[in-house]
């Protein structure tokens, strides 16, 4: 199982300066397009990861200050955030699973890599919080 994750990273590192320039060509780049190293990589996927973190803070924050007065909503709903930021490192855990250290395994793509992931799974959570705060009347099915 290590060797195949070896062969595929060095794959992934020979092919990683094509891959760059092809993804300049594209109109719409994707995002740390512009970094050229693997520490500016890591840098610029750990703060788009930070940058989920914030903003699922603030949604949050207006989801307590939206309905402060639902005592009960506000107790579940905190109750589902810790559960939820339990599931997030766990689920990194699982993703980055490893007998020994995932640093080892993966190399110097880990970081970048657990933060791609960090960005996702928050980004999903923003996305049910706000659907939760936007929900209008009379949607029966609203979160």
């Amino acid at each position: 199982m290590r060797l195949k994750i070896l062969i595929a990273m060095l794959i992934l590192f020979a092919n990683f300066p094509l891959i760059l320039s092809q993804q300049k060509k594209k109109k719409n780049q994707e995002p740390c397009s512009n970094a050229t190293t693997q520490g500016s990589l890591n840098a610029c996927y750990c703060e788009r990861a930070h940058k989920a973190d914030v903003q699922l803070n603030d949604v949050y924050q207006q989801l307590l200050k939206t309905n402060a007065r639902d005592t009960d909503f506000i107790e579940k709903l905190k109750i589902s955030q810790r559960a939820w930021l339990a599931f997030r490192e766990a689920q990194l855990e699982a993703i980055f699973s490893d007998d020994t250290n995932p640093r080892v395994t993966y190399g110097s793509v880990f970081t970048m890599c657990q933060c791609i992931a960090q960005e996702e799974l928050t980004t999903d959570r923003v996305k049910q919080l706000r659907r939760m705060l936007h929900s209008s009347e009379g949607d029966v099915c609203a979160w």
